[in-house]
């Protein structure tokens, strides 16, 4: 009987392209919940037991080959020798108009590929050999490193995340590079589309990518060595083969794949599992600058060698200058984040399929990239305009009824124009301002009387707009006589038109040598 599109991508594709292959049919039980449901083909073993060991996880072995390689002493002869392993897809092509000047966003992509020739030892290892892999991306990860460097940060995209995938309708963003892949189009097709999804959702050019296949990984693995984490409470999770207590533990590398694939049993499935892609990408690049293996040549060759055969990039992509470039960044120096989201449900496709989604808060998406990547310049140095020369629209972006009214009366008391107030198209889980090009001075005006808000230029609005969100930020009230002193909210009320916006919140991260996780 044959499999109806569990994720509203069903296009006949052949079983390797077909991002169906594996998920579960309509109405079945799932363990790990509402989030990426998807269970074994009638035949196969279970996903989890080896095609989902870590996408992430072997970026995280990519980044960390770099700057092993980098910092060690083999200089250009090795460089030589580790990169004609590297595999090369012209997917990006001549640089056009690149929104992020300097700055670079490098693509960082995990699937389920593998060597044909890969033995059947190995694949016993990694519990997959009942299983023939696909080339579903379920590792997206943005990075981007500042112009003239500076703190970077990796975006993860949640595999399930329900993203509008040109030529092919609504679909999960795991799918867009079967999709570009289908017809024909192979890995640059496939490539070409998955960047065109994630330059569409982030507004960022993406400059280079790197894609990692699975094999690979455990001999990576074996060369980083044991790697410690912590866990906020027990796990025993049969599917990956999680049995960890709470606290601190030291894994070798079988056990390091069952904790980076854990999803079952996670409070939040997949997003707990985002996660710990981060935490454990985190853990490895301090690792990474541990002298033993820094100056192990045996160590070092072998991590070169696994990490080379398993790579795909673009052709102008320097991995050396790349590995300079972000050594120099810092590996402490790394913030994680994940897009935002309004939730995890299940929703119905065009053929009428329950699907498991996650549910991407498009509205509040600009604000997020602004906050992680930091405002444009002309924000920054625009002046503040003075409230009464502002107009302002207010939405609500949350469920809590009459708080645009409320906020566009505080408005009104502060001196601005309120030309309007209402709900917003969806729910938003940040509160946000978004302003057209030309309106920088106008937006900081309105982002001075919201401590924390976010900022975004936005081609989606014509008029300065403060959409409310479920994190709770509003208008501070205006400051009653003799009340100056008493608290922030009058404090920032009273600031004069001058004053530049309050410092949003960060929606980053970062991951510390004593940090615990799900």
């Amino acid at each position: 009987m044959s499999r109806p599109p569990g994720d509203g991508a069903g296009r006949g594709l052949p079983p390797r392209l077909d991002p169906r292959a594996g998920r579960a049919r309509p109405g079945e039980p799932d363990p790990a919940g509402p989030v990426g449901r998807r269970e074994p083909a009638p035949g196969r073993r279970p996903a989890s037991g080896g095609r989902r060991l870590v996408r992430a996880t072997r970026v995280v072995a990519a980044l960390a080959s770099f700057l092993l390689l980098a910092g060690s002493g083999y200089g250009w002869a090795a460089y030589r020798s580790f990169a004609s392993g590297v595999r090369h897809v012209d997917a990006i092509g001549a640089s056009g108009s690149d929104k992020d000047g300097a700055a670079q966003n490098i693509l960082l992509v995990g699937d389920d590929s593998r060597p044909a020739n890969a033995s059947p030892e190995v694949l016993a290892q990694l519990s997959t050999q009942q299983d023939g892999g696909s080339v579903n991306t379920d590792t997206i990860m943005l990075l981007h490193i500042p112009a003239g460097g500076g703190q970077a940060t990796v975006i993860s995209f949640p595999r399930d995340s329900w993203v509008d995938i040109p030529g092919f309708g609504k679909g999960k963003i795991n799918s867009a590079f079967a999709d570009g892949a289908s017809g024909g189009g192979g890995d640059t097709g496939g490539m070409k589309l998955l960047i065109q999804v994630v330059q569409n959702m982030t507004g960022l050019s993406v400059d280079h990518f790197v894609k990692v296949s699975l094999l690979g990984f455990y001999d990576i693995a074996n060369a980083l060595g044991p790697i410690q984490v912590c866990l906020n409470q027990a796990m025993n999770d049969p599917y990956s083969g999680v049995n960890l207590p709470a606290g601190p533990s030291t894994l070798n590398a079988k056990q390091a794949l069952s904790f980076v694939r854990q999803r079952h049993g996670l409070p939040r499935g997949d997003l707990d599992r985002e996660v710990r892609q981060q935490y454990f990408l985190s853990t490895e690049l301090r690792k990474v600058a541990s002298t033993g293996v820094l100056l192990n040549p045996g160590k070092l060759n072998q991590l070169l060698k696994a990490v080379s055969s398993a790579l795909e990039t673009d052709p102008n992509l320097d991995l050396l200058q790349f590995a300079t470039q972000f050594k120099n960044v810092g590996a402490g120096n790394v913030r994680f984040a994940t897009i935002p989201i309004t939730g995890t449900p299940t929703i119905q496709d065009g053929n009428g399929n329950d699907v498991s989604i996650v549910a991407v808060d498009f509205t509040a998406l600009p604000a997020f990239i602004s906050q992680v990547i930091g405002p444009p310049s002309s924000f920054t140095s625009a002046p503040t305009a003075a409230p009464g020369s502002v107009s302002v629209q207010v939405l609500n972006g949350t469920a809590t009824r009459g708080l645009a009214a409320t906020a566009g009366q505080a408005l009104t008391a502060l001196g601005f124009t309120v030309t309007g107030t209402s709900t917003a198209s969806s729910n938003t889980s940040i509160t946000t301002v978004t302003y057209p090009a030309g309106k920088e001075a106008e937006a900081k005006a309105v982002a001075a009387r919201v401590p924390g808000v976010a900022v975004a230029q936005s081609s989606g609005v014509s008029q300065v707009t403060l959409t409310l969100g479920s994190d709770g930020l509003t208008v501070a009230a205006p400051a009653a006589p003799g009340a100056a002193g008493q608290g922030a909210a009058s404090d920032t009320s009273k600031a004069p038109a001058s004053s530049s916006a309050a410092a949003p919140s960060a929606p980053a991260k970062s991951f510390d040598a004593g940090s615990c996780i799900n």
